[in-house]
């Protein structure tokens, strides 16, 4: 089992275990001895948000590196698929990224990819941890066997191109006007500059970052920040991204929040119609919305489920040759242009569509009904296995029993934070938040963490 390594990589507090400079080079060493014993250069790029303590990790990942003889591509702030592409522009051997996402700014994390640009499998994470626990076995180089580290002076200007290939080349953005937020993380210089040279009339926000303002009150975390805006300047189009820009929430004219379920279907529909949706199949997680899946069963598209983490998705989607999916939260991936959730290249795929059939953001969202849902995350003091709690199996079995075929229940453990999460569908909102709450209650009588007074 892994240890460090959760549904996205190290996630946790900056400068508290597991989120330490000792972890930060221990990853380092074990990553660059594993490809140097397996007869690579160990080329390693490395990028990361803007928190204030993305300093600390990069300096201790690259001495890591180089202690073991590896080689470090320092990118900078960077978008995550951003890294993902540069791994493979580079020729690189793997990437990591610093970041912890839409986190607040006192966490930081460490995504790990391979040379091929996709987020390392669950095993290898596995023998990465195992390794990173005999390092004092390991013989590090002395001498010319140290590694060396370069900065990538165009990185930023790599992903740009990268980025506006993948948007028609037939089109323009000419006549829009787009407001997007980065909240003040790793896409505060490429997001505005593409949707800029694609020919948008763009209203940056969101862009001052300073180590500390990252996903605070701003960004695809508060999209209502961005529809408030988006009315103020009359705008056409929101887009929001979080703290790595790797998920996006959008806003329609009238400010009207356009999540990633929405994002999915509409985009779907546009693919099947052109025949690119490949076995007619949507890749989504568990946490999707039931509306979803209705509108895609209407449309004679599968909806495939996986466990929450866009890397099973992504996993799903290599599997069974699927080329669209994603998460609510905003996570889409389009596999046919990146092997990773990435928030500008979801809003470009969704402006091209607007643009194609000559409709506004809030007719395309039309393309389905979200179902009432409500989300309750209860901070526990421990993720003790949801069989084991009798008052809160009950609860659910209540639940599910009053909801019967018109809606459903799910609950799980945060991947990245302890915090239980029950998600309620159903008819309408006074019931799926009833029955929510009910649950919610049960957790916090029995692991829940008690309130100071």
């Amino acid at each position: 089992m892994r240890r460090l390594f959760g549904t996205d990589g190290i996630r946790g507090r900056a400068n508290r275990h597991p989120m330490t400079i000792q972890t930060a080079t221990d990853l380092g060493r074990a990553l660059a001895w594993r490809l140097r014993s397996e007869g690579h250069r160990g080329r390693i790029v490395v990028g990361k948000d803007t928190r204030k303590s993305g300093y600390l990790f990069e300096n201790a990942l690259s001495a890591g590196i180089l202690s073991m003889g590896g080689r470090v591509l320092e990118c900078g702030p960077l978008p995550t698929p951003a890294i993902a592409h540069l791994i493979t522009s580079l020729r690189a051997d793997a990437g990591l990224v610093i970041s912890a996402s839409h986190n607040p700014f006192e966490d930081n994390g460490i995504k790990v990819f391979g040379a091929d640009g996709f987020k390392l499998p669950d095993a290898v994470e596995g023998e990465l941890e195992e390794l990173m626990e005999r390092l004092d076995d390991l013989e590090p180089p002395t001498g010319d066997g140290i590694g060396t580290a370069r900065h990538v002076d165009d990185a930023r200007g790599r992903y740009i191109a990268n980025i506006k290939t993948c948007f028609p080349s037939d089109l323009r953005l000419d006549g829009l006007k787009i407001a997007v937020d980065c909240g003040h993380g790793a896409a505060y210089k490429v997001a505005p500059a593409i949707l800029w040279e694609l020919g948008a009339d763009t209203v940056p926000v969101g862009v001052d970052p300073d180590g500390i303002n990252i996903n605070q009150g701003c960004g695809a975390l508060h999209p209502t920040h961005v529809a408030a805006v988006v009315r103020e300047q009359g705008c056409d189009v929101g887009v929001a991204l979080d703290g790595d820009a790797d998920r996006l929430i959008l806003a329609d004219a009238k400010g009207a929040i356009v999540d990633g379920d929405q994002v999915m279907a509409m985009c779907a529909a546009r693919m099947q119609a052109e025949g690119r949706l490949k076995h007619d199949t949507l890749v989504a997680t568990v946490m999707s919305n039931l509306g979803l899946e209705l509108a895609m069963r209407s449309r004679g598209v599968r909806l495939l489920r996986t466990q929450v983490g866009d890397r099973y998705v992504v996993e799903a989607m290599r599997q069974g040759g699927f080329n669209l999916g994603g998460e609510q939260s905003g996570h889409v991936v389009f596999l046919d242009h990146s092997t990773s959730g990435d928030g500008l290249l979801a809003a470009l795929q969704v402006l091209a569509v607007m643009i194609r059939e000559g409709r506004s953001l809030e007719d395309l969202a039309t393309v389905m009904r979200r179902l009432p849902q409500s989300l309750v995350n209860v901070l526990v003091t421990e993720r003790r296995p949801v069989e084991d709690l009798p008052r809160v199996v009950e609860a659910i079995a209540d639940a599910e029993a009053a909801l019967g075929d018109s809606g459903r229940v799910l609950v799980r453990y945060s991947g990245t934070e302890n915090k239980a999460r029950v998600m309620v569908e159903g008819p309408d909102e006074a019931t799926v938040d009833r029955w929510a709450e009910a649950i919610a209650d049960e957790f916090r009588a029995v692991i829940g963490v008690k309130e100071e007074t």
